[in-house]
């Protein structure tokens, strides 16, 4: 399943800060047809995804009915990106196989 939207970076923190892109609804509702055979517990579900050049493998957090996607230092320094940068989001849940 291959996605694509746009979301506004945001900082969580705790004792560390975590950087996450929210998943809009109606691609959270995608993903949510596909998370019970995608997840491997916790409810995450595994993704390769694409910010700009950068692409990467993580894994979306279940929050609030919908999704989080989080976006590591190794993605946001190349990129220069910090919390309220609106960024474009190319996204593939991984499902096993």
């Amino acid at each position: 399943m291959h996605m694509v939207f746009a979301g506004r970076m945001i900082e969580w923190r705790g004792p560390a800060p975590f950087y996450f892109v929210p998943v809009p609804e109606e691609q959270s509702a995608d993903v949510r047809q596909v998370a019970s055979a995608a997840t491997y517990g916790w409810g995450v579900v595994p993704v390769e995804a694409r910010i700009g050049a950068v692409a990467f493998g993580t894994s979306l957090f279940p929050r609030d009915g919908g999704y989080l996607l989080p976006v590591k230092s190794a993605v946001r320094a190349p990129l220069g990106l910090a919390p309220g940068d609106e960024v474009t989001v190319e996204m593939t849940v991984v499902l096993p196989g």
